[in-house]
């Protein structure tokens, strides 16, 4: 017979977890139809002689829900492996929604996610109320990669309880019973699960909580028993377990959780897992719990980043040391050229650096209080920060910083921090690791992702897109641990590959992808694993209304190939799009 695809010579990583092999596969009509010789013709060959094959990786936890809307590529995780992603993560998205609430929602998602608000406003189209017309709506769009997206509890809770929801007030056993109904119709209708967010560190654009932030348990639990009788559907959760409030009610906070997940009778629920500097050993907690509550029936997985979770700083990027200095804020809106000349005056550099920053977090500001934590800590801050080079390093020593920088230089840490920002003419970044690297190094990560109720995740690809570039955190995963690592070992190649593609697409319930297998969906990468590196993000102004993001570029992905048809070659999309809407319950 004569197949669409042959992918040939290859040295296949087949996701479930066993050691790597030589063979060839043949793709025809979107699925892989044989492994091995593949002796038949081929309408097109791709040579993967030195590179690995492995299924396409799927990112459970993004935040396209508003890129989706106008955008079919869904950049930078296209340029990363990904073949589905998950959106609606930590509660926050667009639908349902009344027409009335359109602005509440983008300033929840520009605070929460740090999107511009302008760019949602001018792309977002709006053609939708209903969670299920969401979905119509997005699946009109041709797509380069597949699309699953979960109910978001703040839209829920707005949608349900109107103006009363948006503030936060209890919600009653009617709005309880009325969100259990949206998110039961969203899941029929394809939607692959519901999340929710309990974070003090997300905050809406005019800086207030959350509207689900302080739900209780009876309201988690009263939604989630909206999964009875669905064969499909996962939870999601992100918390600080009250850490702002006091590290002894960590085992309250994590009895809500546990008392959504045990309402969903069987439905996994995944948790975001870090390590915070304030309870650098609470990982270990979580973990514990989890244990326990899968133990007894209540499935949980723990979502571990592939590195430090950081944030770029830069004169260009969302934040910067000096953005609360009087003396800045009155060149801010200035052009780069002219805020770096100012800056390189050495009589304003004395007068901002004899300066404090004003408070930047608080009400009517979507900036969390942990900025102003770090601006008054400055030293400790230069600890974590290092210059991001055109190749960056994740896990640099203690020797890289900052810090060390202001020591071997004989100035202040603000000073060395100020002249690494002018680096550049201006565009220099600089890369401040905040969880997962409290021991400057990521041994405690290795364990975290090496835990069996490991999940890899929290790419938060489509979000802080002023602040970060996480969506290559696949990329992270699959060079840095399983070869590239210098400062300790590294993890397993199957494992790794068996984290980015068949655990996540277990997890959230397709069993139709996530392996090369006769019979799976043909979601394939062909990588050059010897070259596979990250470069430096670049900030590029392609959101609608001018808005501003980071990209970031990798090098070794050969081919990415979705539903048989190659959509990405060497880094280049190359136009096809065969991507669609995921519904679940309905394949």
């Amino acid at each position: 017979m004569t197949f669409d695809l042959k992918i040939i010579g290859g040295s296949v990583v087949d996701g479930s977890g066993a050691a790597p092999r030589s063979a060839d596969l043949a793709i025809d009509r979107g699925v892989i139809v044989e492994v091995g010789s593949c002796s038949g013709n081929a309408r097109q060959t791709i040579d993967a002689d030195g590179a690995i094959v492995t299924p396409g990786f799927v990112d459970i936890h993004t935040h396209y829900d508003g890129q989706a809307s106008w955008d079919s590529d869904l950049a930078p995780s296209c340029h990363h492996g990904v073949t589905t992603c998950v959106m609606g993560n930590c509660g926050v998205g667009f639908a349902p929604v009344r027409h009335t609430d359109h602005d509440r929602l983008i300033k929840l998602m520009q605070g929460v996610e740090d999107i511009p608000g302008t760019a949602l406003s001018e792309g977002l189209t709006w053609n939708w109320e209903t969670f299920a017309e969401y979905m119509d709506a997005l699946d009109a769009l041709p797509r380069t990669m597949d699309l699953c997206a979960q109910v978001p509890h703040d839209a829920l809770r707005v949608y349900a309880m109107g103006e009363r929801g948006a503030e936060g007030q209890p919600a009653t056993e009617d709005d309880i019973a009325t969100m259990r109904a949206l998110c039961r119709e969203a899941l029929e209708a394809g939607a692959v699960g519901f999340s929710t967010g309990r974070t003090d560190n997300h905050r809406t654009a005019d800086g207030h909580a959350t509207p689900a932030s302080e739900a209780t348990a009876a309201e988690l639990a009263g939604i989630a028993r909206a999964f009875d009788g669905i064969d499909h559907g996962v939870l999601q959760a992100v918390s600080d377990f009250d850490m702002a409030v006091s590290p002894d009610r960590f085992d309250a906070e994590f009895d809500v959780i546990e008392a959504m997940a045990s309402a969903a009778r069987g439905h996994p629920l995944s948790l975001s897992l870090l390590q915070r500097d304030a309870a650098p050993g609470q990982w270990r907690q979580i973990m514990a719990r989890a244990e326990r509550a899968s133990a007894r029936g209540i499935p949980m997985r723990l979502q571990v980043a592939a590195r430090p979770i950081g944030v770029l700083l830069g004169l260009e990027a969302t934040f910067h040391p000096f953005m609360g200095f009087p003396s800045y804020k009155a060149i801010a809106a200035l052009p780069l050229s002219e805020r770096v000349r100012r800056m390189r005056d050495p009589a304003f550099k004395k007068r901002i650096l004899a300066e404090t920053s004003d408070k930047v977090a608080g009400d009517g500001s979507p900036i969390p209080p942990l900025a102003d934590q770090l601006l008054s800590a400055i030293a400790f801050v230069a600890m974590r920060l290092f210059r991001f080079g055109d190749v960056p390093d994740y896990e640099p020593p203690k020797e890289a910083s900052i810090f060390a920088l202001s020591l071997e230089r004989g100035v202040p840490p603000l000073e060395a921090v100020y002249d690494c920002l002018l680096e550049d003419d201006g565009h220099e970044l600089l890369y401040l690791a905040l969880f997962n690297y409290t021991q400057h190094n990521l041994d405690d990560l290795r364990e975290m992702l090496s835990h069996p109720l490991a999940l890899a995740g929290l790419s938060d690809g489509g979000a802080h897109v002023g602040t970060i570039c996480d969506a290559s955190f696949p990329t992270t995963l699959l060079s840095h641990w399983t070869g590239k690592r210098t400062r300790g070992p590294g993890l397993p190649l199957p494992r790794v590959v068996q984290m980015l593609t068949r655990d996540p697409s277990r997890h959230i319930g397709l069993t139709d992808r996530g392996e090369i297998a006769v019979g799976q969906k043909a979601d394939v990468n062909i990588i050059d694993l010897d070259a596979l590196s990250l470069r430096r993000p670049r900030l590029v102004r392609d959101l609608p209304a001018g808005g501003k993001r980071f990209l970031q570029a990798a090098h070794g992905y050969v081919a990415t190939v979705v539903s048989g048809q190659v959509v990405c070659r060497n880094g280049d999309l190359t136009g096809h799009q065969p991507g669609r809407v995921v519904r679940m319950g309905r394949r």
